[in-house]
């Protein structure tokens, strides 16, 4: 344990340039979903991996799917293709809610571009039938993911990352709103919240960074501060801002060119800000845009949920856990829990007990988390953990449901 030490954290609002490509794949996953539910089409069988590319007036969509009947349409030589149609819907729905209406990129004028294609069948018969559990859903795809928990915030998380993602959900809703100078702030917008710690616990904020899109352009520096720091002292609630914190407001000067019409964006290139803001390892891969037999998704969701449980249940302070998986096979090929010397059980008990506790294939995964619905649009901004659980089955991995079950089998 440091006697003291400083760490930082970056959040960025759903309208970053990689923001509206995760939203818009995401929107994709819930349309599929929701279209499998209409046609009566099992979602088991639903196969989702879309990336989009964004940059100024163009959308640009593509992957590999399998999907309902409904959005399958014939070319002029009779095969089966893709339908563009709801895609493009999908993509303006998300474009709209986020409050892209300027020149440039506006969901009424943007140009889409569909250009999905029909799963690998190589792909398919191993996600379908596993090698290790014939009739069970095999991965799909190899890969390492991590599930990371503390008792620094009320939602488990690092005090950094779930500041930084308050400050600009609150500024997000503000904006929506459009009451005052703050509905003239545009969706484009980045946070970074520097905090010192005392003997692991979080104490004060040092340094805060916030850069937003104002749309009026005779607005400085001064001007942003003045109109969002409200909303930042707000958010930080609960922290103290030291005395002599450092703020960092449109260090630039001004920001008014934004979103896909000031940079490029890409689906899965935020995956830090997505997860625990560099506080834990990452296995690497993106979340948005995946279907669920997508261990790099529900996999890691898994292993929040087991490791928010296992600090839910006090036999630890802080908790990382790793699972691994070979594509088509369904059983994890490794399963490892650090409870960072903070610990009240064996970590090796808490090992045996994950398994028994949570059924970790696919299938198993998706069952217990309820995970073949449309709920992933609203995870494509300000983290896939730390958020409340819906009533639609969204964020079911950060319920704390399963803490007696833990308890019970490390008595066992």
């Amino acid at each position: 344990m440091r006697r003291e030490h400083f760490f930082t954290s970056e959040s960025v609002s759903e309208g970053h340039p990689d923001k509206v490509c995760d939203r818009i794949s995401d929107e994709i996953v819930d349309m599929v979903y929701k279209e499998a539910k209409k046609t009566g089409t099992d979602a088991n069988n639903i196969r989702v991996a879309c990336e989009t590319l964004v940059t100024t007036n163009r959308v640009v969509i593509a992957g590999e799917v399998r999907v309902p009947p409904s959005l399958i349409k014939k070319n002029k030589a009779n095969e089966d293709i893709i339908n563009p149609s709801k895609f493009k819907s999908a993509a303006r729905r998300a474009i709209k809610s986020i409050g892209y209406e300027q020149v440039g990129f506006h969901w009424r004028n943007v140009k889409i571009d569909v250009l999905l294609h029909f799963q690998s069948v190589d792909i398919g018969q191993g996600v379908d039938n596993a090698a290790d559990e014939q009739g069970a859903e095999g991965a799909g795809d190899q890969g390492i993911m991590f599930g990371y928990a503390c008792n620094e915030t009320p939602s488990l998380m690092p005090a950094p990352l779930y500041y930084s993602h308050k400050i600009l959900e609150l500024l997000a809703v503000a904006r929506k709103l459009g009451e005052g100078d703050v509905g003239k702030l545009g969706p484009d917008a980045k946070s970074q919240i520097t905090v010192r710690y005392e003997n692991d616990k979080p104490k004060e904020v040092t340094q805060i960074v916030l850069s937003t899109q104002h749309l009026d352009d005779s607005w400085d520096s001064e001007k942003v501060k003045q109109v969002v720091k409200p909303y930042i002292v707000e958010a930080l609630e609960g922290l103290p801002i030291a005395n002599d914190c450092v703020w960092h407001i449109n260090p630039t000067g001004k920001f008014v060119i934004g979103g896909p019409v000031g940079d490029a964006g890409l689906t899965g290139r935020k995956i830090i800000v997505d997860t625990y803001g560099g506080a834990a390892p990452h296995g690497g891969g993106a979340f948005s845009g995946k279907d669920t037999t997508k261990v790099d998704r529900s996999a890691a969701y898994a292993a929040r949920y087991l490791a928010k449980n296992i600090v839910g249940a006090k036999l630890a302070d802080r908790c990382t856990i790793q699972l691994s998986y070979a594509i088509g096979v369904a059983r994890p090929l490794s399963i490892h829990v650090d409870t960072h010397h903070t610990g009240k059980v064996d970590e090796v008990v808490l090992e045996e007990v994950i398994s028994k506790v949570m059924d970790l294939t696919p299938s198993g995964i998706r069952a217990h988390l309820d995970l073949n619905k449309p709920i992933y649009a609203k995870t494509a901004a300000y983290g896939h953990f730390g958020r409340k659980a819906g009533r639609d089955g969204s964020f079911s991995w950060e319920k704390l449901d399963l803490v007696k079950a833990i308890k019970a089998a490390v008595k066992s």
